[in-house]
């Protein structure tokens, strides 16, 4: 029996999920036998989940509380506490283990954190020793951040300052939201040369991190357009980075020169109905082969297809699809469908993927979940 560990936002982000869930196929029935069987892991709002890359421990970030916590798989669909939680910064909201599994990588959406957390062999979260009073050291750098690595201790951790607006010359220091633009850290992708890229929504930027013994050094930034919001991101088997905005309903692809050093070569329109203001992009996926990416979109509660052309460099919008859930947070491929989780609708809807285009089609299954906000594939 497949099984997918679902997260969600419970009462302190004003949900109703009570913990980690599983969500259910039966084997050789497909994703039309979809059934969610609550939940299997208290936790409150476990947003976001990652998976450790070859132990059967699930991180889960606790969105509301501002910590991560760890997960032993005990069962078919048990989980168990894997030591305590730890401290990450206000409204984790995305986790990604390193491929080594030595540590993994906290995205911080309310004070715009990037933090490192180390794994100790059995897959349990291992706190800073050095820095009591957070748990564990940020690695956040922006104005002044040369000074920040000089003045670190050797090993890549130096002490978290603000983060620096690209476009703070600008008398409009307004987001597109019309809120004072801050740094909103929300995602992180692990490079094929191992480095990590970051996105900051809130600055527009996407930084490019060296990980070190206990820390993240800052090797530079890519400036992506004013107001676009740069979100969620995949890695493209070509090496290209694609990048998905929440608020120019855009998709940028960077890629490194020689030297290592990244920038914007392409970007287009999610889709030409799409609109921003109206309509916030939110996780981005892709088909195995890479030749096909996914964007959901909330507002018109949608998926966009985009087709990805030449070596990677170039994507261009393919189809766009009815996601069958209110405000599609995240969403996954599995099989030939297309899972989306329904925040706001509390369902899980499947979707059907064209055999030869890859394009979504429509709705083919819906199951109850509360508040669902992440799916993963349970090992």
């Amino acid at each position: 029996m497949t099984r997918f560990w679902v997260g969600g936002y419970g009462v302190d982000m004003e949900g109703p999920a009570d913990g980690i869930g599983v969500l259910a196929v039966d084997e050789g029935y497909g994703p039309t036998t979809l059934a969610y069987r609550g939940a299997v892991a208290a936790a409150p709002s476990p947003s976001w989940l990652a998976q450790h890359p070859t132990l059967d421990v699930v991180y889960a970030a606790l969105e509301g509380s501002g910590e991560v916590a760890a997960f032993a798989r005990t069962g078919e669909n048990a989980l168990r506490p894997l030591g305590r939680p730890v401290a990450a910064g206000q409204y984790v909201c995305h986790l990604a283990v390193a491929p080594d599994g030595r540590f993994l990588v906290a995205s911080c959406y309310g004070d715009g954190r990037v933090v490192r957390i180390g794994l100790d062999a059995a897959g349990r979260l291992v706190p800073d020793a050095r820095d009591k009073a957070a748990e564990l050291r940020a690695a956040l750098f922006g104005q002044g951040s040369d000074e920040a690595n000089e003045s670190g201790d050797g090993d890549g951790a130096a002490d978290p300052m603000a983060a620096a607006d690209p476009y703070a010359s600008d008398p409009n220091r307004l987001d597109p939201n019309g809120d004072p633009r801050v740094s909103h850290a929300h995602a992180a992708a692990f490079l094929p040369d191992g480095r990590i890229a970051t996105t900051d929504l809130g600055y527009d930027l996407v930084r490019i991190w060296r990980p070190a013994a206990s820390g993240l050094t800052l090797d530079h930034e890519v400036v992506l357009p004013r107001g676009s919001g740069p979100r969620h991101m995949v890695v493209h088997p070509s090496g290209h980075l694609h990048v998905v905005t929440e608020y120019s309903c855009e998709l940028f692809t960077l890629a490194a020169d020689r030297e290592g050093r990244w920038g914007l070569v392409s970007g287009t329109p999610v889709s030409a109905i799409v609109t921003p203001g109206h309509d916030y992009p939110a996780e981005l996926s892709r088909s195995r082969d890479g030749e096909t990416l996914y964007a959901g979109v909330r507002g018109s509660n949608t998926i966009a297809a985009l087709r990805v052309r030449g070596s990677g460099e170039r994507v261009e919008p393919l189809a766009l699809a009815d996601a069958g859930v209110d405000w599609p947070r995240h969403h996954l491929v599995h099989h030939g469908a297309l899972l989306v989780a329904g925040q706001r609708s509390n369902e899980i809807s499947v979707l059907e993927l064209d055999d030869r285009t890859g394009a979504p089609g429509r709705v083919r299954h819906r199951t109850p979940a509360p508040a669902p906000t992440h799916l993963l594939l349970a090992r």
